[in-house]
């Protein structure tokens, strides 16, 4: 068992450092401290089981990842790669999803994009002979973000007083276009708004349409994918898996049903933390928090020290970012026998993805558009743990605001019209799927819906954010997203620190570890791992080499 119940785990009296939440930065942060500041880390977890956006949910007969589609940058040789290998000890496996892994349908075209930068450029170029110069400079001007990120993000691990001298000539390479929004640097290269509708086909992987996004979150995320996507074998359970026994062999404990109440603060530090369920304080001198920055600033901090760090001015120069639906669909018969891809879909009404956008947030009847994944399909190991079975996700971006006169109503107990806006917009998702995935009708055994309120009930979200904070370029812009706060003890981790998804939100543990110890942990992690130490496996799991060889 990798985590306990806290009301039925043996606590110690005090730990070295609490991590409040188990998203991956929170997973990260923790074993980096554990390994390499030998510290004995307590994760507490609000759910009822590890993870945040990477956790499972089951139903009988099935399973679906909740936030992990598809990770890029895993390849071996790559530095995401060596992260995970150290923080797992090489357990966490990974199956490549082929040559083609996003479509995207944008109105009545389809373009797939193909794993491999120059295969990329080439198909884009194909499409657009016209537009070589433009894709060729495009290429240049990703590739420019992502040489400037790493002294951007270490800015942010260094202590204050070498910041303070350094930090604008580490920062300035990418604000440069960190502060432009992404279709104003790639309306500065083409006029073809086809060509931008594809370029932009991903922006759903960060949450904001072209026209709001900075071109640095865009940048990042599709050079994230370039060479290819992954999927973890054995589903996205087993990234928590494979890292909590690292934490709990330092002597920490990963606790679920863990809610925090309030970080507490004595003589102006944090010293720990106080539990909801029984009121209980948790001592340890590094508070660590990965309930994202609304959260730890706005909700857990006391008023008397919200007040003192003006965390409340801050907090009004950032927004969080959009909330999104998706519809878990189980069906009957493997990815193999109904012919489910591995290639993500999009669907798009057009190639203005502002307009879509703009026509969602001020309330249109259609939904913005559908991303459909297959998760059965891209993990090899999905049909020995669920025989017959295949399962899909569908997505789409939602405002919270309709949703949220039924905020206050406890879950599965929010009435019948609730419910029958729930069917609604499953029967919208559902057409979709049929619509570009035939071969699912008749085939579908159930179908649950989550909405903005599902994600604000298990992840705590005020608005049921699915990236944090909104990857506007104010956000790029604001010093005080860094793991140091105002307050000695308390640090923040995870996606906010440093941007969204599951590298984005690794990488802030990585940063965030890297503050605490005092040392550059990046260096470390990206040499190569350690041998792997022998692993006893349950009665219920292949050995990982299996595993492998099945991919």
């Amino acid at each position: 068992m990798i985590a306990e119940p806290y009301q039925r785990a043996t606590r110690a009296t005090s730990y070295d450092a609490i991590v409040v939440g188990s998203g991956i930065g929170g997973l990260a942060t923790a074993a980096l401290l554990a390994r390499y500041g030998r510290k004995r880390v307590v994760v507490l977890e609000r759910h009822y089981t590890l993870g945040g956006y990477t956790h499972v949910f089951h139903r009988p007969g099935y399973e679906w990842d909740v936030g992990v589609h598809y990770i890029g940058d895993v390849h071996p040789g790559s530095m995401l790669r060596s992260i995970f290998d150290h923080l797992t000890d090489g357990r966490l496996q990974w199956a490549d999803m082929g040559l083609v892994y996003d479509r995207f349908v944008i109105g009545d075209e389809e373009f797939a994009l193909p794993k491999g930068r120059e295969n990329l450029r080439r198909a884009l170029e194909a499409r657009f002979p016209a537009e070589r110069r433009a894709i060729e400079a495009y290429f240049d001007l990703v590739a420019r973000v992502i040489r400037s990120t790493q002294l951007f993000f270490m800015e942010k691990a260094i202590p204050a007083p070498l910041a303070a001298v350094a930090g604008r000539l580490l920062r300035w390479p990418f604000l440069r276009l960190a502060r432009r929004t992404t279709r104003d640097v790639l309306e500065s290269l083409t006029g073809d708004q086809r060509l931008i509708g594809v370029l932009t086909g991903q922006w759903g992987d960060y949450g904001l349409p072209p026209g709001e996004s900075s071109f640095a979150i865009h940048a990042l995320v599709t050079n994230h994918y370039f060479d290819g996507a992954y999927y973890p074998i054995g589903g996205a359970s087993r990234i928590a898996e494979t890292i909590v026994p690292g934490i709990v062999a330092a002597g920490g404990q990963a606790l679920v049903n863990a809610e925090v109440a309030e970080i507490v603060i004595e003589n102006g530090r944090a010293t720990g933390v106080r539990m909801a369920a029984d009121g209980a304080i948790i001592r340890a001198p590094l508070v660590i928090s990965d309930a994202g920055v609304a959260n730890t600033l706005g909700r857990l901090l006391p008023e008397d020290a919200r007040v003192r760090i003006g965390a409340m001015e801050a907090l009004r120069t950032v927004r969080p970012s959009i909330a999104h639906l998706c519809l878990y669909v189980g069906l009957t018969g493997t990815a193999e026998q109904i012919g489910l891809p591995r290639a993500n879909l999009w669907i798009y009404p057009s190639a203005d993805h502002d307009a879509t956008y703009t026509a969602m947030t001020n309330g249109a009847e259609t939904l913005p558009f559908a991303y459909i994944s297959f998760p059965s399909a891209k993990d090899p190991d999905f049909a020995r743990r669920h025989p017959g079975r295949s399962t899909i996700d569908i997505l789409t971006a939602v405002p919270y605001e309709p949703f949220a006169a039924w905020e206050t109503r406890r879950w599965k107990k929010r009435g019948a019209d609730y419910e029958a806006m729930k069917e609604r917009l499953a029967g919208q998702l559902l057409d979709m799927l049929y619509a570009h995935v035939p071969q699912a009708r008749g085939r579908v055994a159930t179908a649950e819906l989550s909405t903005p309120l599902t994600t604000r009930h298990f992840a705590n979200y005020a608005t049921g954010e699915l990236y944090g904070l909104e990857h506007t370029p104010q956000r790029f812009e604001q010093r005080w997203l860094r793991p140091r706060t105002k307050i000695p003890g308390l640090f923040l981790t995870g996606q906010d620190v440093v941007t969204c998804g599951v590298a984005g939100a690794l990488m802030g543990g990585v940063v965030s570890a890297s503050n605490i110890l005092g040392t550059n942990l990046l260096a470390r992690l990206t040499a190569p791992p350690p041998p792997r130490a022998p692993e006893v496996l349950d009665a219920t799991e292949r050995p990982p080499d299996a595993i492998s060889s099945a991919a």
